[in-house]
C-alpha cells in the first residue's frame, strides 16, 4: 500500500498514473485534459492505457524522528550502511536517519523506510546576503575567456571583505564533450558532474611543468576575453588541449591514491559518465543517434569500448577529480549556493543511464498563460513517478547529493516539480499537455535527510503561480521560498523571514534595463512582443519602493533598488553582479535562441576592476545584516512553522 500525501486534497483530481483530469490555469480558469492527451501520456509513462494493470512499485513509508512502523510478521531490517536487524514487532525508534529496507522473513513484499528529520537543515541565526553570480561571465584578466573556479575563489575573497556570506552559483552541470558546446546551464548532460570550462588550468597540478608547454596556449585564450561575448568553442579547445597535454606528461606521476579515492568514493556512476564523455567525442553528445550497439550501458559493446579506451575513460574521471578539488578550494573562501535545474537533455548522459525512468515520449513544461500563449516545452524528459519509485529514488538522491557537494545552500529551480509536473506527450503541443503527480512527501523526505547531511540549507524556485498547499508543505519543511521585488506587490520589509530575496533573476530585466528601458526596446529590436502592461507595473513597483525621481541615474536606481530589499527579514538577500555594474542586458532572453547571446555574455569590467568599483560597495552596505541572535528561527510564510533542527 503506498503513502498517501499529506496534501491529496489540495489537488484536481487525480487518475490512473498520477495524471491529473484537470488543472486551473494561471487566469484562475478550468481546464481539463482531454482523453487523447491522457492515454498520450499513459503511453509515455509505458503504461496500457485500455488495460491499466496494476503499477508494480514497492511500499515506501516515510518515518519522521521518533515514529516507528509495527510490522504484522517477523522481518529483517536493513539498513542504509548494511547492519541487520530482527524485528518481531515494532522497528527500533532510533532508527538512524536514512534509507532502510524491512523485508519479512518468509520472503513477502517489504517496505523501504525513509527516515528523515524534521524538516531540511536551516541555521536558526541564518540572515546573510551574497552575490547571485554567473560564473562564466565573471571573467579575471587570466581567465582564459571565460570565468572558471579560480576567479570564483578571488570572487569569494573580496565578497567576504565586503560582509557577503554565500555566493549563489549558475548550474555548473556537464554538458556534452563536442561542439557547439552547450551554453545554457538548465540544459545538462549531467546534474551530477561538472563542466570542465570552469578548470582554472593553471592551477591544476602539473600545468607549470616546462614540458607541458602551455605558454602560447594561455596567451591564445586571454585574448578571448578582449570580447564581450563568450565564445565556449574556443574555450573548449584551448582548454581540453591544455587538459590533454597535463594529463600525458603528469597521469602516471599524478596523485594515483587521491584520484582512486574520488574515484571510489563516486562508484559506478562516474565510470559511466567518464565511459560516456569518451563514447561522446567518438560518435557525438547525443547518446539516441550512436551506434545501436552502444546506446545501453550494459551493452557488451560498451564494456569492450571502456576497457579499449581505458585511459580516455580515466582521463574523465580525472577532470571531475580536478573540478572537485578546485569547487572545494573555492567554497573555503565562502560558502557556495548551488543550482539545481529542473532536468537534463534527452541525449545526455544523466538520461544514458537512467533510461528505464526518464521518460522518452514526453517532455517537461508550461501550459499558455496570459503571458504566452503558446505555453512552454523545456524539452527535457521528466522522470516517471512509478519507475523512479521502483528505483527507490536512486536518481533522485544521487542528484541532490552531488548538487549539495561542497555546497553550503541548494536553490532548486522550478521546486512545484516535486509535486506536480506539466508533460507535453511527444509529437503535440502545450496546450495538449497535462500535469502528472509526483509522490512530494518522499522527494521532500530525501531532500531533508541530504539537506541535513551535508549541513545546507535549501530554497525553492516557486515564483508565479503556485498552490498554497505547496507553499505550506515547503515552509514546513524549512525550505525557504523565493521573493523578487519586481513580482511583489508588497513592500520588502513585509518579506516572510524564511525566504530567499532578490530584485530580479537571471530571466527578467536587471535594474538598468528596466529603468532605462533597454530591455523593452531590445526584445522588440529581435522581434519579440513584450508584455507593455507588465513592463510598466515593473517599473512601478521600482519607483514605489524607492520613490526614484524620473531623472536618477541607472546607477541611482541600483542603489535604491537594493536600500528597498536590505529592509526584507528575509534569510537571505541576494544582489547579481550584473547590477553590481549596472549591466543592461539580462543574461537569459527566455523565448529566443539566436535572437539573444544568452548565457554567453560576460561582465563588462573584470573581477580585479570590480574590486574598485564603487556601487558594489554601495550595494553591499544597502544589503549588511545585524547578526540575528541564535535562538531565534526564521519565520514562515503562510500556515507553516519553522522550527530549528536538532540532532
Amino acid at each position: 500500500m503506498n503513502q498517501v500525501c499529506a496534501h491529496e486534497g489540495a489537488f484536481e483530481a487525480e487518475e490512473y498514473g498520477g495524471i491529473l483530469a484537470s488543472y486551473e490555469d494561471t487566469s484562475g480558469q478550468r481546464r481539463d485534459v482531454s482523453v487523447a492527451t491522457r492515454r498520450a501520456l499513459l503511453d509515455a509513462m509505458g503504461l496500457d492505457p485500455d488495460i491499466r494493470p496494476r503499477i508494480a512499485e514497492p511500499e515506501v513509508r516515510v518515518l519522521f524522528r521518533g515514529q516507528t512502523l509495527t510490522v504484522a510478521k517477523p522481518s529483517e531490517l536493513v539498513l542504509e550502511d548494511g547492519a541487520r536487524v530482527r524485528v518481531d514487532r515494532t522497528i527500533p525508534a532510533d532508527l538512524p536517519l536514512g534509507y532502510h529496507s524491512l523485508q519479512p522473513l518468509d520472503g513477502g513484499d517489504g517496505v523501504w523506510i525513509i527516515h528523515r528529520p524534521d524538516a531540511c537543515w536551516l541555521p536558526s541565526d541564518l540572515h546573510v546576503w551574497g552575490w547571485a553570480v554567473q560564473l562564466y561571465a565573471a571573467r579575471s584578466r587570466s581567465s582564459w575567456g571565460i570565468g572558471d573556479l579560480g576567479d570564483l575563489r578571488l570572487l569569494a575573497d573580496w565578497s567576504r571583505k565586503l560582509g557577503a556570506g554565500v555566493l549563489l552559483l549558475n548550474p555548473l552541470c556537464a554538458v556534452a564533450p563536442e561542439i557547439p558546446q552547450q551554453a545554457s546551464p538548465y540544459y545538462p548532460s549531467s546534474r551530477r558532474f561538472r563542466n570542465p570550462l570552469y578548470l582554472r588550468i593553471d592551477q591544476i597540478p602539473g600545468a607549470d611543468q616546462p614540458s607541458v608547454g602551455l605558454a602560447e596556449l594561455a596567451h591564445a585564450a586571454q585574448q578571448l576575453n578582449a570580447v564581450r561575448q563568450i565564445d565556449r568553442d574556443a574555450v573548449f579547445r584551448h582548454k581540453m588541449q591544455a587538459l590533454a597535454r597535463i594529463w600525458d606528461i603528469q597521469a602516471a606521476r599524478a596523485d594515483a591514491a587521491g584520484l582512486a579515492r574520488f574515484c571510489q568514493e563516486a562508484g559506478e556512476s562516474l565510470q559511466i559518465f567518464a565511459t560516456f564523455c569518451a563514447l561522446a567525442e567518438r560518435f557525438g553528445g547525443d547518446w539516441r543517434r550512436w551506434p545501436s550497439e552502444y546506446r545501453q550501458t550494459d551493452a557488451p559493446a560498451v564494456r569492450r569500448f571502456a576497457e579499449r579506451e581505458r585511459s580516455r575513460v580515466r582521463f574523465h574521471c580525472w577532470l571531475q577529480w580536478q573540478l572537485d578539488r578546485q569547487l572545494a578550494e573555492a567554497a573555503r573562501g565562502l560558502p557556495l549556493v548551488a543550482d539545481l535545474p529542473i532536468g537534463v537533455s534527452p541525449g545526455g548522459a544523466d538520461a544514458w543511464q537512467w533510461q528505464g525512468e526518464l521518460s522518452e515520449r514526453a517532455t517537461a513544461g508550461a501550459p499558455p498563460d496570459q503571458f504566452n500563449a503558446d505555453g512552454q516545452d523545456w524539452a527535457l524528459p521528466p522522470f516517471i513517478p512509478h519507475r523512479l519509485r521502483a528505483a527507490r529514488y536512486g536518481p533522485f538522491i544521487e542528484t541532490i547529493r552531488a548538487s549539495l557537494r561542497h555546497a553550503g545552500g541548494l536553490r532548486i529551480d522550478h521546486v512545484m516539480g516535486l509535486f506536480r509536473l506539466f508533460w507535453i506527450p511527444q509529437g503535440l503541443g502545450p496546450d495538449s499537455g497535462g500535469y502528472v503527480r509526483y509522490p512530494a512527501d518522499e522527494l521532500l523526505a530525501i531532500i531533508a535527510i541530504e539537506s541535513y547531511r551535508a549541513g545546507a540549507w535549501i530554497a525553492g524556485e516557486d515564483l508565479g503561480t503556485v498552490q498554497p498547499e505547496v507553499r505550506r508543505q515547503l515552509a514546513k519543511n524549512q525550505i525557504l521560498t523565493y521573493k523578487l521585488l519586481w513580482f511583489e506587490e508588497r513592500s520588502p520589509a513585509d518579506f516572510p523571514e524564511l525566504a530567499l530575496a532578490a530584485v530580479t533573476t537571471h530571466d527578467l530585466p536587471t535594474i538598468a534595463g528596466l529603468w532605462t528601458g533597454a530591455d523593452f526596446a531590445a526584445q522588440q529590436r529581435i522581434g519579440l512582443q513584450p508584455h507593455r502592461a507588465g513592463f510598466e507595473q515593473i517599473r512601478s513597483r521600482l519607483v514605489g519602493a524607492t520613490i526614484l525621481a524620473d531623472d536618477a541615474s541607472p546607477a541611482q536606481a541600483v542603489q535604491a533598488a537594493h536600500a528597498a530589499l536590505g529592509r526584507a527579514p528575509s534569510a537571505v538577500l541576494a544582489a547579481s553582479l550584473d547590477d553590481a555594474l549596472a549591466v543592461e542586458e539580462r543574461p537569459n532572453m527566455p523565448g529566443t535562441v539566436d535572437q539573444w547571446p544568452n548565457w554567453s555574455l560576460a561582465l563588462p569590467r573584470t573581477l580585479e576592476s570590480l574590486e574598485t568599483a564603487t556601487l558594489p560597495q554601495r550595494i553591499a552596505k544597502a544589503l549588511a545584516r545585524p547578526s540575528r541572535r541564535p535562538d531565534h528561527a526564521p519565520s514562515a510564510d503562510g500556515d507553516g512553522a519553522s522550527r530549528p533542527v536538532s540532532e
